[in-house]
């Protein structure tokens, strides 16, 4: 069904409120934001001499919170000029309204009484087949639209979005009794076509998919620190990056989202699932009632089950919660045999066999826990979904889990599963064993590159739908190859396009790399029609391989350093100069030699969570790959008659000389990284990798020439050299820089300058590369500038020195 969403309605202004208008201006709809009119002045209102009839009073709160969201770090929206789209009013003076837009998205506190008496309010307002979702935790949608509309009811169901809004993907559309079935249809289409969402269709049951399964495994958490006598950093230390979950880990995520946050959905789930089979592990722990009675609540509060706080020497320290005492007490360091066993194991899902295998407290841990999270899911369907990927999407989307739990299930063996399940004294749901009296013994398959999950009323493993708009490279990796070394695999993604995917740690590019990338172009060259360069893992590319710089730089090997830079910069010239189209596929972190190919791509296909930039100065060096070459020619391409072009040329010199790195792919757009008309953002990363390939496909179709080399690059010399060395000059002096600062920004001044020549001159790449590599070389001779390599290898921060 069509259904065009040009304008939509958010009701409540809170931060999820704001966090959904900032996520819908994003994508570029244009957004009506309303909340409640205030009751009283403050003092600076009755200072000013205004009522509670004036417009800025009436809309305070609206605004006020808007303000405060996009201020919030990290930014909500992707770019501050979208917030133009976002109007803002109130409920009283602007209610009507919402008769002008498409889809209206309640947002306000969560009493049933309170959303009944907005919804009846609206419902007199809004125009017949105008969507209208509500953003509940855990309000029941069935008791939301009784006494509505007919209209109202057909068009009502819950949309549940997870905050923050912009950057966790899990989108939960949750069904009425009355919704009718083409409105979930569209609205699980545009939650991932448009929004970038994984959207699941849950049921109507308290905290539905993801807050259900996610406060367990929490809850199950408290249980077991007093069980195994555990401190809040052991559990942190195994409930974080080692099995693929974010970084808070378990005790500083609830500090970050609030304990009053969790407690209130913990007893909504106690309350109301009176006939779970795990009720009890609902009930709130001794520590978890006095932290809440105390306020300790987390970073709101300023303290929760961690506390930052100043030493007798004026440092700051962090404070970590003794749950038995209650007491705080310096961070203790968590260590663990198995998790050394773990370290040479890069991917995550790998390592599970392993954990819990584990002879020491984390391997009792392990069993324990992830013994009682598999007997939970199963015993979920199809309570509160009927499929098991259904829940693995929702923990992977909403809690940021790289694996949902049927996957750790597959990971660790089916019938080890249900050992660990026997020995938490739990049993697996009857359809588990019958899968198992069937001799289904995986979750999963993968059959002609599409993902296949066990479905239970079928009895048998069925095709995940929603695939088609997705490549899936986990899933072509091995039947596709192309061809392999240890740095890339290069695959057939079919129609004539190849993808090479790096698979070096963080993505790093080093001679492996370069040459699996050289090889590429080659073998797309000579019977493919295009390539792009793009992978789904956490990050595209953090740049070159400076450990293998630091190590020639040490031996004072110039000779093999210099023919290395000179590799990478030929091979980035061969991304711009082949004779096929070649596409780069940014997302995540995309920094110094990964922006540096992006630079040189035909076409740019970014991820809209893009962060890139060129960041050498934080490792004493400047762009050595081509991309200091590349931000004049691109300064150069810009000069128009009439320009200051020297105002032009600073802008791309301080681009790299302030390591900027844009926080969203459209704000590398600004920085002229990304060009407008040229390349492009998909908000949806599973989507990119086949837009790619699309624009690959296209260019190739629409007769793609092999470019010339340019010879044509404006360089301006001593004028703009002596701009810039005035300007740094003026830094050093007034403590802004340091001296070896000064001297990496010189050495970047003369390769943008192009030299000292003595007017502005047309010069070709090639001279642009060389002075670039030779700046870049002598650079690598300075021992400040190994002093901050080696930093950033063994703390993974930039020393200023």
């Amino acid at each position: 069904m069509k259904r065009p969403i040009q304008k939509v309605a958010v009701i409540g202004s809170g931060i999820m409120g704001s966090g959904i208008a900032c996520h819908f201006a994003n994508i570029g709809v244009e957004v009506l934001l309303l909340d409640i009119v205030p009751r009283e002045l403050t003092a600076k209102e009755e200072a000013m001499g205004l009522t509670l009839e004036s417009p800025q009073v009436r809309n305070r709160l609206v605004n006020d919170s808007l303000k405060a969201s996009l201020k919030s770090k990290p930014s909500p929206i992707y770019h501050q000029k979208f917030a133009s789209r976002i109007s803002t009013g109130n409920l009283e003076d602007d209610i009507a309204k919402v008769s002008e837009v498409d889809w209206i998205i309640e947002v306000v506190v969560e009493r049933l009484d309170i959303k009944k008496m907005v919804f009846e309010n609206l419902d007199k307002h809004r125009k017949p087949g105008t969507l209208i979702t509500s953003n509940t935790s855990g309000i029941p949608i069935r008791f939301m639209s009784e006494g509505r509309s007919e209209d109202f009811q057909k068009h009502f169901c819950g949309t549940h979005f997870f905050n923050p809004a912009r950057y966790l993907k899990l989108f939960e559309v949750i069904p009425g009794p009355k919704t009718d079935a083409s409105v979930l249809e569209f609205l699980q289409g545009y939650g991932e076509q448009y929004l970038g969402k994984t959207s699941v269709i849950a049921k109507d049951t308290p905290a539905f998919i993801g807050n259900r399964i996610g406060i367990f495994s929490i809850q199950s958490l408290f249980h077991a620190v007093g069980e195994l006598d555990m401190t809040i950093e052991e559990v942190d230390k195994l409930t974080g990056p080692v099995i693929g979950r974010p970084k808070s880990a378990t005790f500083r995520t609830v500090d970050v989202v609030g304990l009053d946050t969790l407690v209130h959905v913990a007893n909504g789930i106690r309350e109301n699932c009176p006939d779970d089979e795990r009720h009890a592990i609902f009930e709130l722990p001794g520590f978890i009632n006095t932290m809440s009675e105390n306020k300790w609540l987390g970073s709101k509060t300023g303290q929760g089950f961690y506390k930052k706080t100043k030493n007798a020497e004026g440092k700051s320290e962090i404070l970590s919660l003794d749950l038995e005492t209650l007491e705080y007490r310096s961070k203790k360091r968590a260590q663990f045999a198995t998790l050394e066993q773990t370290k040479t194991i890069d991917k995550v899902i790998d390592r599970f066999p392993v954990l819990v295998d584990g002879k020491d407290k984390a391997g009792t841990f392990f069993r324990k826990t992830l013994g009682a999270l598999f007997a939970y899911v199963s015993h979920r369907i199809p309570e509160i979904a009927d499929q098991p990927y259904q829940i693995d999407d929702a923990m992977k989307a909403g809690f940021g889990w790289e694996h949902g739990p049927f996957q750790i299930w597959d990971a660790v063996g089916f019938e080890k599963g249900l050992d660990l399940i026997a020995a938490e004294g739990q049993t697996a749901s009857a359809w588990v064993e019958e899968m198992k009296s069937k001799g289904i013994t995986q979750f999963y398959s993968v059959e002609n590159g599409a993902s296949y999950c066990y479905d239970p009323t079928a009895k048998d493993h069925q095709k995940i739908p929603g695939q088609d708009a997705f490549i899936i490279l986990d899933n072509i990796r091995k039947s596709h190859e192309v061809f392999k070394n240890s740095g890339v695999v290069v695959e057939d993604l079919g129609d004539g396009i190849l993808n090479v995917e790096f698979q070096s740690k963080m993505n790093t590019i080093g001679g492996d790399v370069l040459a699996g990338l050289n090889t590429a172009i080659d073998l797309a060259e000579k019977d493919f029609q295009g390539l792009v360069v793009g992978n789904q893992a956490a990050n595209f590319s953090v740049g070159a391989n400076i450990g293998m710089i630091f190590m020639m730089a040490v031996e004072q090997e110039y000779d093999e350093l210099n023919q290395a830079i000179k590799y990478f910069q030929d091979t980035m010239m061969r991304m711009r100069y082949s004779s096929i189209p070649t596409i780069s596929a940014p997302h995540g972190m995309c920094l110094g030699g990964g922006c540096e190919l992006t630079l040189h791509a035909d076409k740019v296909v970014a991820a809209a969570e893009s962060y890139i930039g060129l960041v050498e100065f934080g490792v004493g060096v400047i762009p050595g790959g081509g991309g200091s070459k590349e931000m004049a020619l691109r300064a150069s391409d810009t000069f128009r008659k009439n320009d200051v072009e020297l105002n032009v040329l600073q802008e791309h010199f301080l681009t790299i000389g302030m390591a900027k790195v844009s926080t969203s792919a459209y704000e590398a757009f600004d920085t002229g990284i990304l060009q407008k008309g040229k390349d492009i953002v998909v908000v949806n990363k599973d989507r990119q990798i086949a837009t790619a390939k699309a624009h690959a496909k296209l260019m190739a179709e629409a007769g793609y020439t092999q470019p010339m080399r340019r010879k044509d690059v404006k360089v301006l010399g001593k004028q703009a050299l002596g701009m810039f060395l005035v300007g740094t000059d003026s830094m050093e002096a007034g403590h802004y820089i340091s001296e070896h600062d000064k001297k990496i920004a010189n050495k970047l001044a003369y390769v943008m300058a192009g030299g000292d020549l003595s007017e502005p001159s047309l010069v070709s790449e090639q001279y642009l590369l060389d002075i670039e590599r030779e700046a870049f070389l002598s650079l690598c001779t300075e021992r400040k500038t190994l002093e901050r390599i080696q930093h950033m290898l063994k703390t993974g921060k930039p020393l200023r020195n």
